[in-house]
């Protein structure tokens, strides 16, 4: 697969759930995450959509840019998203936020494949 189809992939996925956050954030957090709703957490919610809006718009934007210093930055911002959000939502199961495996096992599958993706593009890229 290509670079520029990966971040086409990563930045429609990245904008699906953001959007999906952004406007039902209820619906992701009591029927995704099986997690007790509040106003504090739709807050939340919308926000990582703003987030997750903003990083698949620079991906979709980016997905054609050649090889460069600037390009290495962004996979590489992007790998440390992955890496950072992955043990968050196991975490929240482990200490009971979240209710059932299927709140996390998709996701921690998808930050897996992303982080992997990333890395292998950046191992991929000339050295800047």
């Amino acid at each position: 697969m290509s670079r520029k189809i990966f971040l086409t992939i990563v930045a429609c996925v990245a904008l699906l759930i953001g959007c999906f956050a952004l406007v039902a954030p209820s619906v992701l957090i009591e029927q995704v995450k099986y997690a007790a709703p509040s106003p504090t957490a739709d807050v939340m919610a919308r926000t990582v959509g703003v987030l997750l809006i903003s990083f698949g718009v620079l991906n979709f934007l980016v997905r054609n840019h050649g090889d460069s210093p600037t390009m290495k930055s962004i996979l590489i911002a992007n790998a440390l998203l992955q890496i950072g959000i992955m043990p968050i939502d196991p975490y929240a199961y482990y200490t009971g936020v979240f209710g059932d495996m299927s709140a996390f096992v998709p996701n921690t599958i998808l930050h897996i494949l992303l982080f992997s993706g990333f890395i292998y593009y950046l191992v991929k890229m000339p050295k800047y």
